[in-house]
């Protein structure tokens, strides 16, 4: 596992519009690493930076201190990192298992003749389901009978099963009652008792301090400010967004 990942001096342009003006920041490993911000604050840009669907105008991106650089999701991947959108990007026709699997499926036989390992991808697929207490009726239901925060919860799953490094969490509550969000959240805790970093984005204060270690606030595609969660309050992280408030959190 990593020991972090710094984003230094990103900045990301669309012609003459920078959507980054230069964002720093540090996500620790094994922990929940939360970014705030209003709309248009930058943090979807940051994202995509990080996963490989935006290549960065200049800065750079480090892993353990080493510069890594995605020229499409797959690089940032084989880097260890996932990501789970609002959209869960799951098959509804496929089985929990399957869209655990899909595009990465085990198979066996020749060249030019490969078959599925399926008993072998239900059977890993079922202990992570269980080792993380997901609350799913098994691995071979079909996606589409599933709830919202199940649905949430196997997309969170499938990215504990391919991360080495971190997990990109995309609002990910932000559809889902308030059981269901209770339910997200008791499973994002279990994800990072097992070793996982969590970088974690919301507009959800009360979840991003119920949630996290470390939070940076961003506004007008800078990373205006970061502080450990304790050591700030929610009103303060208001004005940080707002620019109410315009003395820097006290960076970590």
């Amino acid at each position: 596992m990593t020991d972090k990942i710094i984003v230094d001096d990103l900045q990301k342009s669309f012609g003459n519009v920078y959507a980054l003006k230069g964002a720093s920041l540090t996500i620790r490993a094994g922990e929940i690493t939360a970014i705030v911000g209003d709309n248009g604050a930058g943090k979807s840009t940051l994202v995509k930076c990080l996963t490989g669907l935006y290549t960065p105008t200049s800065g750079r991106i480090l892993i353990d201190g080493a510069p890594v650089h995605f020229a499409s999701p797959r690089d940032a991947r084989e880097q260890g990192i996932e990501t789970v959108y609002q959209d869960l990007a799951l098959c509804d026709q496929l089985s929990v298992w399957q869209n655990m699997y899909m595009d990465r499926e085990l198979t066996y036989g020749i060249p030019g003749l490969k078959l599925l390992r399926r008993k072998e991808m239900r059977a890993q697929a079922g202990k992570l389901v269980a080792d993380l207490a997901v609350n799913v009726p098994g691995v071979s239901r079909s996606v589409k009978r599933l709830s919202g925060g199940q649905r949430q919860a196997v997309a969170i799953a499938r990215g504990v099963m391919w991360a080495k490094n971190m997990i990109i969490l995309d609002e990910p509550t932000a559809a889902l009652g308030l059981n269901e969000t209770a339910q997200v959240e008791a499973l994002v805790r279990r994800v990072v008792e097992t070793g996982k970093t969590v970088l974690v984005v919301s507009h959800n204060f009360e979840q991003v301090k119920r949630l996290s270690q470390q939070v940076w606030v961003m506004r007008g595609g800078r990373v205006v400010g970061g502080t450990r969660t304790a050591d700030v309050t929610g009103e303060q992280l208001v004005g940080m967004v707002t620019g109410a408030v315009t003395t820097d959190l006290s960076t970590t």
